[in-house]
């Protein structure tokens, strides 16, 4: 039934304006608001995020967002130049002293907060040759 439909996620925050420069300044995204006051995330290649305001948001306890990478370690020193800290505060995983997650048989990752609390990752995408 919706197999042709083109699908597209949303999360909320406390702070459009906030969320609007840490997602466009901070992180290099191109971005806009709509006539709503919606944050519209362009994602390359894909379909747009949107994020809007909600009162009474609460962050959610699992990953809103994953940004595939071709190096974790790298964008890691990127973004922390940039303020941003990384965390993961899961007794089940556990983290360099850089803040990633190195995974024997999966992807490497790398977890941060927007300035709502929303959990992003970073995942780092092996090349095949």
């Amino acid at each position: 039934m919706l197999k042709f439909s083109q699908a597209f996620s949303g999360f909320t925050v406390n702070n459009v304006d906030a969320a609007t420069d840490f997602y466009s300044r901070v992180l290099g995204l191109k971005t806009h608001v709509n006539d709503a006051g919606v944050l519209v995330l362009e994602i390359n290649n894909g379909n747009p995020v949107i994020i809007y305001k909600k009162n009474d948001h609460h962050p959610a306890s699992h990953t809103v967002l994953n940004f595939p990478v071709a190096d974790v370690e790298h964008m890691v020193f990127k973004l922390r130049s940039r303020g941003v800290n990384f965390m993961l505060d899961i007794d089940s995983v556990e983290l360099d002293d850089l803040g990633i997650a190195r995974f024997e048989h999966s992807s490497d990752m790398a977890w941060f907060q927007d300035p709502s609390g929303n959990i992003l990752a970073l995942v780092e995408q092996v090349l095949a040759d």
